[in-house]
């Protein structure tokens, strides 16, 4: 195994935090992608290509695609202010030497893409509002899978504090066919035949544990809350999901839901992250309350691990501040790279990553001072 790049998506711009072999000595490159919000990134292990999709309402939403990580091309879903002012202000498009292009395809209604998944040949990326995209053809271009827009229950869905979002998507490594897709605040989506239909999996199996919640996203009516924050797909098919309202795990798909969260001193966190070889082993980042500040508990930053499938649960601070400690770390903002000895990376909106090479028994900071870190993902030199 190669040196580790962790593709840091940020407020500013992707960033590549490269390591030596011995995971040592990293350096940051960037900002790429001309300072745009990068809500996630995207690398192939085998080509080296990299992807990254963000946006927001000035410059709209896309997908920047690099194949050695010098030159960035742009496929733009929609359009932002940027472009209303190129077409209709002839001195801000010549002070900024640049013309108004053709609209982008889905101009008014895309704000910002939150997702990337690659899956076979096909790439697909979740948008905000809540909307799958489909590329066959290495993210030049994109069509909506109508399908899930115009799912039954999508007149329903509500959004989250951060807006209606579709930001996770899980793929099967194998069955190219199946995806599970996360929606704050709609829940858990399934699909079995490769996104021409879909299921929505929130069923919670322990359901007497969600009675008498005040939350409105939160449990009810037999189903855990619908404001999922992020999930994943440990190597065994079990699926792992931390929930604006707990901790939470699938043996069957997302057809059914166990609560994990007993044992940990929040329900309340953004990312989960699951061990690629040993699916028994997992982290999560609690924070002390959606509306108490959502910073670690007692201002005291730890990462707590489970060797059993959440049946118990650790926490590992060695390295970690543990006093004055306000950070919070995001959904996309957690990453286990594939090293015989596997690292685990985390970013904070406070600009800092930390990593551990030990499963979590201990941390140092490898970056520091970059914007608002989004996404953390790994890929292999």
């Amino acid at each position: 195994m190669g040196a580790i790049t962790l593709l840091v998506g940020t407020t500013k711009g992707l960033f590549l935090v490269s390591s030596d072999v011995a995971r040592k000595g990293w350096q940051v490159a960037g900002p790429f992608c001309e300072g745009w919000t990068i809500n996630h990134a995207l690398g192939d292990p085998i080509t080296g290509q990299i992807w990254a999709a963000g946006g927001g309402e000035w410059s709209g939403a896309g997908v920047w695609h690099s194949t050695d990580r010098q030159d960035w091309r742009l496929s733009k879903l929609s359009d932002g202010m940027v472009d209303d002012w190129l077409r209709n202000d002839p001195d801000f498009s010549k002070m900024t030497g640049r013309e108004a292009a053709d609209p982008a395809p889905f101009s008014g209604k895309l704000e910002a893409l939150w997702s990337l998944k690659q899956s076979g040949d096909r790439l697909f990326a979740g948008g905000k509002p809540a909307a799958l995209f489909v590329s066959d053809d290495q993210g030049q271009s994109w069509a909506e899978v109508e399908s899930l827009s115009k799912h039954p229950s999508a007149q329903d869905w509500q959004p989250g504090a951060a807006g209606l979002t579709l930001h996770t998507i899980i793929a099967h490594p194998e069955t190219l066919d199946h995806l599970w897709l996360g929606i704050s605040a709609a829940g858990v989506f399934a699909s079995e035949d490769g996104g021409q239909s879909w299921e929505r999996r929130n069923r919670l199996s322990n359901a007497p544990t969600c009675e008498g919640h005040p939350h409105p996203t939160g449990p009810h009516d037999g189903n855990t809350g619908l404001c999922v924050h992020n999930m994943m797909r440990a190597s065994d098919g079990t699926l792992y999901q931390q929930n604006h309202h707990g901790t939470f795990k699938s043996q069957d798909g997302g057809r059914s839901w166990d609560d994990i969260s007993a044992g940990l001193p929040s329900n309340f966190g953004f990312p989960i992250a699951v061990h690629p070889e040993k699916p028994q082993t997992i982290w999560t980042f609690p924070l002390n309350g959606d509306a108490i500040g959502r910073f670690p508990p007692d201002a005291s930053a730890a990462v707590w691990r489970s060797r059993d499938g959440g049946a118990s649960w650790q926490a590992c601070r060695n390295g970690l501040p543990q006093s004055a400690c306000y950070f919070t770390v995001l959904r996309q903002a957690m990453a286990v790279d594939c090293c015989p000895e596997s690292g685990l990376y985390f970013g904070t909106n406070s600009g800092s990553i930390f990593a551990s090479l030990d499963e979590g028994d201990s941390w140092s900071e490898i970056a520091r001072h970059l914007p608002t870190i989004l996404c953390v993902e790994t890929l292999a030199d």
